[in-house]
């Protein structure tokens, strides 16, 4: 059993999260900007296509904060990048993928109770799924997902929609809507029961079958049609390795299971300790409980503070900073954020705003971050189309001014600049 997924930290985990980031070596003699420093700057490829002049930007970055740069930060301790996973680094969603194999391959355990799964569970959703997946099979064992359709629609949907298939609410109740959301908690919950091992298994072998779909290529999971491949994108790989050679500590931040993203992640090269995803508690046997590691002045919870909107920036703060209790939900100093942070969804925007040197953002299309980025506070955004099926123009404005931003309690409002304004509606100019 691995100890950053048991109940407790341990001491020296907790005095190396203190630390913060681990300092970077001296200076060389050579002045950062002169002619032949630069020559021996890492470089981001210019065999791989970027959007207008968005490979400049972020080379430019690279330069200015990492090792070849003159200002490494206040404190000069190693930059740091931070990157969500699915969408961001690789196309399309490794949790899907997860959960469509285990389905295909019977691996979901049928729980006590489905109500017992989440804490936000419907007792409409609890019927549902009692009776599509039946009570013969006995509890803690495989439930026969491969030939069951109706139970693998089941499962999926209330995974995807947070509805049954009959179109009620799988979840309710009160939550933070940007420190978490209910069905995105309960994929590791879903996982109760097995091993951290036998999950990254299952993770694996998903990883194996999507490398090796073609692109487009789509399967079947109970009734519902969904990707069946993903692929690494190749700008994003080069640009992590380019960030890690100028001498940036760089992050995966994702609101998936933690033991499926770190199978994913050291495909680009990012080991466990900068892997950040929901970390489950584990039971003195070492199975994964419905029970998740908290974030700030979050205790252990089953399910209020994941790795989701705001709750991103709390974990980096942890995690990465060493921001113990409530001052972790909030935006720190300069020297105490990362320099880049990369997203595709309005789950990241916090945190890539937080960053100091460049935000960059994968279009699709979602409100309250592409208001960000196309208002362009600080100068600092970098908008791209997803390298691999890009989507359409959004013919619509995003409603800023009126509806993009998630609020705590789950309504719409107009999204805001740091001085109060109202950030007004914008187009879609990168697709």
């Amino acid at each position: 059993m691995r100890n950053r997924h048991a109940l407790a930290l341990t001491l020296a985990t907790a005095a190396t999260l203190a630390a913060g980031p681990a300092a970077l070596p001296a200076a060389a003699a050579t002045p950062a900007n002169s002619p032949a420093a630069k020559a021996h700057c890492p470089q981001l490829s210019k065999k791989l296509t970027w959007y207008g002049d968005n490979r400049d930007r972020l080379q430019q970055m690279i330069d200015e904060r990492g090792r070849c740069g003159s200002h490494r930060g206040h404190d000069q301790k190693r930059p740091v990048a931070a990157f969500d996973w699915d969408n961001t680094v690789v196309k399309n969603d490794i949790t899907d993928a997860t959960i469509a194999w285990s389905l295909h391959h019977d691996k979901i355990l049928r729980p006590a109770s489905w109500k017992s799964t989440s804490k936000w569970m419907t007792d409409e959703a609890d019927k549902a799924l009692t009776a599509a997946c039946g009570t013969d099979v006995p509890v803690g064992r495989p439930l026969p997902t491969s030939t069951d359709t109706d139970c693998a629609d089941e499962i999926f949907e209330v995974r995807e929609d947070g509805r049954t298939m009959s179109g009620a609410a799988a979840f309710a109740g009160e939550w933070d809507h940007r420190h978490t959301v209910p069905q995105y908690a309960w994929v590791p919950q879903l996982f109760a029961g097995h091993t951290v091992p036998e999950l990254e298994s299952y993770a694996a072998k998903a990883r194996k079958e999507a490398l090796a779909a073609p692109v487009g290529a789509t399967q079947t999971v109970g009734t519902h049609e969904v990707p069946a491949y993903a692929r690494y994108y190749d700008q994003q790989r080069d640009l992590i390795r380019t960030l890690k050679k100028a001498g940036f500590d760089v992050y995966i931040v994702s609101a998936g299971s933690e033991p499926v993203t770190e199978v994913w992640s050291k495909g680009v090269g990012i080991d466990r300790k900068h892997t950040i995803a929901i970390r489950s508690v584990l039971d003195r046997k070492g199975r994964i409980t419905t029970w998740n590691q908290g974030c700030g002045d979050v205790p252990v919870n089953q399910g209020e503070a994941i790795p989701y909107i705001d709750g991103k920036r709390c974990w980096i703060n942890q995690e990465i900073y060493g921001v113990q209790g409530k001052s972790a939900w909030d935006r720190q100093d300069w020297s105490h954020r990362i320099a880049l942070g990369g997203g595709d969804a309005d789950t990241d925007v916090t945190f890539v705003g937080d960053a100091t040197g460049a935000h960059l953002v994968l279009n699709r299309n979602k409100s309250e971050f592409m208001c960000r980025a196309y208002d362009n506070g600080d100068g600092h955004w970098v908008v791209n189309p997803m390298f691999i099926e890009p989507l359409p123009r959004k013919t619509d404005p995003y409603p800023c001014s009126t509806a993009a931003y998630n609020e705590h309690d789950g309504s719409k409002g107009p999204v805001l600049r740091e001085d109060g304004s109202v950030v007004p509606d914008q187009a879609d100019a990168v697709f």
